[in-house]
C-alpha cells in the first residue's frame, strides 16, 4: 500500500511498529487506513497498550478521549453532542472534520458515543501523534 503524499514516512512506521507489538502483528499487517478494531482486532486494553507505545515513542502525551473533547469544543451552549448515548447531527459533522481519515458515510445517523472507537484507523493515532509533534516544537 502506497502511503498518501501527506505522510511522514518515518513517523508512519514508528506508528506502524508500536501498532504491531502491541497487537503480535507483522508490521506490514498494518496498515496506514487500517481499522484499529474490525481490521486488527484490537480490544480496550490493546487501545491502552498502543497509546503507551505512542506515548514511549514519540515522547508525547495523548490526552485519553482526546477525540471527544476535540469534537466538543466550540459548542456553544445549548448545543447537545449526544441524546441517551446517540450522537446528535452537530456530533456526528465535528467528529467527521476532526477525523478526515474515516469515510463520510460511517458518520451516520444513529451512531451511538461508544461506537466511536469502531472508526479508528491507524490514521487516526498517526494524526494525534503529528498534532503532538508540531505542538511540542
Amino acid at each position: 500500500m502506497e502511503l498518501p503524499a501527506h505522510v511522514d514516512s518515518k513517523v508512519f512506521e514508528t506508528v506502524r511498529s508500536c501498532f504491531a507489538e502491541a497487537l503480535g502483528l507483522d508490521d506490514d499487517e498494518v496498515e496506514f487506513d487500517s481499522k484499529v478494531i474490525d481490521d486488527l482486532g484490537a480490544e480496550s486494553l490493546d487501545l491502552l497498550d498502543i497509546v503507551y507505545r505512542l506515548e514511549r515513542a514519540f515522547d508525547v502525551r495523548i490526552p485519553r478521549g482526546g477525540i471527544e473533547k476535540v469534537t466538543r469544543e466550540g459548542l456553544e451552549k445549548g448545543d447537545v453532542y449526544e441524546i441517551n448515548g446517540v450522537l446528535t447531527e452537530l456530533a456526528l459533522e465535528k467528529l467527521a472534520a476532526a477525523m478526515p481519515e474515516v469515510p463520510r458515510e460511517e458518520f451516520r445517523p444513529g451512531l451511538k458515543a461508544s461506537e466511536v472507537p469502531f472508526l479508528f484507523r491507524v490514521a487516526t493515532f498517526y494524526g494525534m501523534v503529528v498534532v503532538l509533534l508540531k505542538e511540542a516544537e
